[in-house]
């Protein structure tokens, strides 16, 4: 199945801002997130297709998966 990852912030540096990419059926947030090496500690928002999602949550085709790193500021 095909899925829209999109990445914000400073998970696009060598990565890409937004791509298509193929997964198995029933692959969940977290699978993609450390297939893309990032692991749970370093998101901030995880959303589908613009709702908030749970790291287990299960992706469909055509899902379009955004995440957006911990930030910090004062």
């Amino acid at each position: 199945m095909i899925v829209t990852v999109k990445l914000f912030a400073h998970f696009r540096n060598g990565r890409f801002k937004e791509a298509e990419k193929a997964f198995p059926d029933g692959v969940d947030c977290l699978h993609v997130i450390q297939s893309l090496e990032f692991t749970a500690r370093d998101m901030g928002i995880v959303m589908v297709n613009g709702l908030h999602a749970a790291l287990d949550r299960p992706l469909e085709d055509r899902d379009i998966l955004a995440l957006f790193p911990l930030v910090g500021g004062g």
